[in-house]
């Protein structure tokens, strides 16, 4: 029975918000279904009437990953960042609607609580805040756990002390974390010094949570406690840190990410360069060039990606070696960062790249040459207008226009596409 009613919630999102008595008939059908139906069928309930807009299995927590991919291109750049969902209040909804919710938000079953707990909290009424706090403060873990769920959605800044006390007192590892994951929402600076001692919880789930947290909250007071937890014996607390410095963008955090730099795990050192790219100081540059030698290819791809967002001329020597790695992704990413830079000296190694065996290092090593707009690059260009592949014969074009600084330019259109997609 549920498997109809969830195919028909899935493919709703035209049709008018569900009614009260529908809403009721869904939640008690998802009583009897397993996690798994709960969480889908939820989260389709969730968005049939615009409720909600954020992934429903964990309690909000997303953890993004770097995923750099640029895409170089006439008029463009590289591409590249974090990604992760966002939800925001959306339109009224009948009181009765939400009515039904309330009525369940102390149900046993943990799916159909979390269910109600976000649509209240994103469509609440004046008396929703003390739900929520009274739900915190009960004698049941569970509901204990709502309750900061439903704060967090909330987002409301009265919640930040009642959070902060039961991130640091509450015996339940579900409720400290979901109360850091609640004060990340609301993102209030006050709330950094509670979050920088949740980093020494004793549950790691709290830890990585808060590591989030103070990410979230975007403030170069973040950047001290954070340092310490990459120290974290747990590697995903330590992934988050390094994430969280790199949301933040403070040039102070360039020698904490030279640490994790170091990190045995690869994924840390993946992730500290993603973190140096974002802040774009050039005191990071050789850390990144360290990088550039490590074992791991996905290490060494972002580690280029971050010097092209850096966009510094001090970078082109330790690029141009780049440009010889054995994987023709490391080396049609390394033309691409040295495109973004811009530097004219660059251009006698990009000229060799033009004869790279892979076309689209070729390609790519063309589209740089014509950001650069260097002259020196006239011979070669012309030389790559006859290559046997059309996409280096067409950014060959392209870049001798850009040098000519033609009038017509524009109606050559050129894409370069190196194939990078670096997720640690």
């Amino acid at each position: 029975m549920i498997v109809p009613l969830l195919a028909s919630l899935l493919v709703a999102q035209g049709r008018p918000p569900l009614d009260s008595a529908t809403v009721a008939r869904v939640l008690n059908q998802l009583r009897t279904s397993d996690s798994t139906v709960c969480a889908l069928a939820g989260e389709a309930l969730t968005n049939y009437g615009g409720f909600w807009g954020h992934s429903f299995g964990q309690p909000g927590l997303a953890m993004p990953q770097p995923m750099p991919t640029p895409m170089p291109m006439p008029g463009g750049g590289g591409g590249g960042g974090v990604h992760f969902a966002m939800h925001g209040r959306s339109r009224d909804v009948d009181p009765a609607v939400l009515r039904a919710f309330r009525a369940v938000i102390r149900d046993d079953n943990r799916c159909i609580r979390n269910i109600a707990a976000r649509v209240l909290g994103n469509h609440h009424d004046s008396g929703t805040y003390d739900l929520f706090l009274a739900l915190l403060r009960d004698a049941r873990a569970d509901l204990r756990e709502t309750g900061a769920l439903g704060l967090g959605e909330l987002e409301d800044s009265r919640a930040i002390s009642p959070l902060s006390d039961a991130m640091s007192r509450d015996d339940s590892p579900a409720v400290r974390m979901t109360a850091a994951w609640a004060l990340g929402e609301i993102e209030e600076k006050v709330a950094i010094e509670p979050l920088s001692r949740a980093l020494n919880d004793r549950a790691p789930e709290v830890r990585r949570t808060a590591a989030w947290a103070l990410g979230e909250i975007d403030d170069a007071r973040g950047v001290r406690p954070l340092s310490t937890a990459l120290d974290d014996q747990t590697v995903e607390v330590r992934l988050t840190a390094v994430w969280a410095l790199g949301e933040i963008e403070d040039a102070s955090a360039v020698p904490v990410l030279a640490a994790a730099a170091k990190d045995h795990d690869p994924r840390v050192r993946q992730q500290a360069a993603w973190a140096l790219g974002e802040i774009e100081s050039a005191q990071g540059i050789s850390t990144l060039e360290t990088l550039l030698r490590d074992p791991v290819a996905d290490v060494r791809k972002t580690a280029i990606w971050a010097l092209g967002e850096i966009e510094d001329g001090g970078a082109v020597p330790a690029l141009a070696t780049a440009l010889k790695d054995s994987d023709p992704d490391v080396r049609a990413l390394s033309a691409w960062a040295l495109g973004e830079i811009e530097d004219g000296s660059a251009v006698e190694p990009l000229l060799v790249a033009l004869k790279d065996s892979d076309e689209d290092v070729r390609a790519t090593a063309a589209w740089a040459l014509g950001e650069i707009e260097s002259p020196r690059a006239l011979d070669g260009l012309t030389a790559a207008q006859r290559d046997e592949v059309g996409s280096v014969r067409r950014a060959a074009t392209w870049a001798l226009r850009q040098i000519d600084d033609n009038d017509d330019n524009h109606n050559v259109h050129v894409h370069v596409r190196p194939r990078v997609k670096v997720k640690p």
